[in-house]
């Protein structure tokens, strides 16, 4: 019996299953090397690039090619294979499927470093302005990855057949029931993100809301710390912050300061000549103090008014009271020794900052 090879050559069995798988395993291992390569070069050498560079965006993009897993890449080299096979029906109707999920899943992965790189650097750049920590960004990052994988699973679902329509109508009312049982919690929720964005204060600013005032000490998702004066804790809700005046005194250039000295009625004119020119020389000698006027103001009831005004260069509320004590004493000690009186009964005494 002679065999004739060239039949076997010809054969549909031979050209189905030798030549097509033969070349869909090509296609499979090609694909693999490319993206073994991909990898190795393209993402490896990007994030060694990264390292040597203080621009910090090619970072999070190396980071975001970095999460992408293998699982991904074999599922895509088995997508390139299976077009050029005749696969059974039930990869047909799954495989694509189970690529969708894969592709979900680390674009989701990806996005979400992006998210994190992006939340890094708001809270490194609200380190640099004094900021030490801010929860509401953290917060905010962690809502938004949430949501991101939420998403995804609903659209694989969807992608797979399930009806989302009720899943959608349910997570919409729970939602609705849960932002109504919480509705005062999520008020200083997001009045601490509008005190984020709109920057009223910032941490170690002194300020005054009503009758409390102190320094900030930090600002939480529901309420913002201050210390006071005297040295007690004043916890705020932050909705409370955004509904109400705050003076802010951290931010001052300079302090505009005003009050009055009464001298006494008897004291002869060439005294009272003297005074305005006296106070305007010792306040100059004063750290961080511009003198801005002083002179006879009125006749008052119950002594001449002399009102001074100065502006002192510093928000430091600490250091504008020992520079307003230094004053006081050498008024007082220049009054004293041109014996010049202080009128018998004064007024209340009147400040005023601005």
């Amino acid at each position: 019996m002679i065999i004739d090879i060239s039949e076997i050559l010809n054969c549909s069995i031979c050209n189905y299953w030798f030549f097509k798988y033969l070349v869909a395993l090509l296609v499979f291992i090609l694909a693999i090397l490319i993206l073994k390569i991909f990898e190795k070069f393209v993402i490896h050498g990007l994030q060694k690039m990264a390292k040597k560079t203080d621009f910090s965006f090619d970072d999070v993009i190396g980071a975001m090619l970095d999460s992408i897993g293998w699982p991904l890449y074999i599922l895509f080299s088995f997508y390139l294979s299976f077009l050029f096979i005749d696969v059974p029906s039930i990869i047909n109707q799954y495989f694509p499927t189970l690529l969708y999920i894969g592709i979900a899943f680390y674009s989701v992965k990806a996005i979400t470093v992006l998210v994190e790189f992006i939340g890094k650097k708001i809270l490194e750049k609200d380190a640099e302005d004094g900021q030490v920590d801010n929860p509401g960004i953290k917060l905010l990052t962690k809502f938004l990855k949430i949501i991101l994988w939420v998403v995804a699973f609903i659209t694989i679902l969807n992608s797979l057949g399930y009806d989302i329509t009720t899943l959608a109508t349910t997570l919409g009312i729970g939602g609705i029931a849960i932002a109504f049982a919480l509705q005062n919690i999520l008020s200083d929720v997001f009045a601490s993100f509008s005190i984020y964005i709109d920057k009223p204060f910032k941490i170690g600013d002194f300020i005054m809301i009503g009758d409390d005032m102190g320094v900030v000490k930090s600002i939480g998702i529901k309420s913002t710390r201050l210390q006071s004066l005297v040295g007690e804790e004043l916890i705020l809700s932050n909705r409370e912050l955004t509904e109400t005046r705050i003076h802010n005194f951290g931010i001052l250039e300079k302090r505009r300061v005003s009050f009055n000295i009464f001298i006494s009625h008897e004291t002869p004119n060439v005294k009272l000549k003297k005074i305005p020119k006296m106070i305007k020389d010792l306040i100059k000698t004063i750290e961080l103090v511009e003198f801005d006027r002083s002179y006879l103001k009125e006749f008052g009831e119950y002594g001449l008014v002399y009102e001074v005004v100065f502006y002192f260069a510093s928000p430091d509320y600490a250091k504008y009271i020992t520079a307003k004590e230094k004053i006081n004493l050498k008024i007082k000690g220049a009054l004293e020794k041109e014996k010049i009186g202080f009128a018998y009964k004064w007024k209340p005494f009147n400040s005023m900052n601005a």
